[in-house]
């Protein structure tokens, strides 16, 4: 495919990108990559943001693949990566797609287990990041007070038995 081919839908990590998008906001599409990673990664890549993705060609596609599962290897500043400090292995890495979704899941899970101040809020649905909770938040909860309706039960006689 030559680079004047002009594709409606991109496909880069498993994340389909509309063509007609600029390559940084495409590579948004895939889960675990910001825009500020993006230009990072298509600087390393040598390929010009303002491009639209629909003129991609395969070799610029793989190599932002490569970068994306890779980026320490390419040098890419440490604080752009969503795991720094890994509480397992100790590394700086950059997690996307499912193994994002399940990592944040299993962390959950653990400060559930441990029964932290977090864990214990994610546990009964309360905010977890120290936002107010007295006035917002109260979806999925009973709301306000229920009167019961009094118009289809007959009144008592005033003076009778």
């Amino acid at each position: 495919m030559s680079a004047q081919e002009f594709r409606h839908i991109v496909r880069i990590l498993g994340s389909d990108s509309a063509g007609t998008l600029k390559v940084s906001y495409a590579v948004t599409k895939i889960k675990g990559v910001s825009l500020s990673l993006s230009n990072a990664i298509l600087k390393k890549a040598g390929v010009n943001p303002d491009l639209r993705a629909g003129f991609l060609t395969e070799a610029d596609i793989e190599k932002i693949e490569d970068i994306i599962k890779d980026p320490v290897k390419y040098n890419l500043p440490i604080w752009l990566f969503n795991r720094r400090k890994d509480s397992e292995s100790g590394k700086d890495m950059h997690l996307i797609t499912a193994d994002l979704l399940l990592r944040s899941k299993t962390d959950i899970d653990q400060a559930k287990e441990i029964r932290s101040w977090r864990g214990y809020r994610h546990a009964y649905g309360l905010k977890v990041r120290g936002q107010r909770t007295k006035t917002t938040g109260r979806a999925g909860k009973a709301l306000g007070v229920k009167k019961k309706t009094l118009m289809g039960k007959p009144s008592a006689p005033a003076g009778g038995k």
